[in-house]
């Protein structure tokens, strides 16, 4: 596809999966630190390799949380991918390593 932009995420602990994950969204989806600049409403293939995993899931997602060089606080630069509708297999993945963990209020990189 024209103007699809790849990253590869590896997410080495759950406190990590936890502050990147965002299940607030419609189909969930995931922060990825980038210094790089990326529009809202880009496309991203993302190889993501979770916690306990060798696998590496790809993934498809749209730009919709960018946190640019220079914020403030906690945050770190990059991106929040919304998933398609066809990745809900990892974001079932996700949801269940990270079982009993998710309405905790934990600090997030995008809220």
């Amino acid at each position: 596809m024209a103007g699809q932009k790849a990253l590869s995420l590896t997410i080495q602990d759950l406190s990590t999966l936890l502050s990147a994950y965002m299940p607030s969204l419609e189909r969930g989806g995931i922060f990825v630190p980038t210094h790089e600049r990326y529009p809202l409403g880009q496309e991203i293939l993302l190889l993501l390799t979770l916690p306990g995993d060798d696998e590496r899931y790809p993934v498809t997602g749209q730009v919709v949380w960018v946190s640019p060089a220079g914020v403030s606080g906690r945050r770190v630069p990059g991106i929040g991918l919304h998933f398609r509708a066809e990745d809900q297999s990892v974001r079932n993945r996700i949801e269940t390593l990270l079982a009993g963990q998710l309405d905790k209020g934990a600090t997030t990189y995008t809220l």
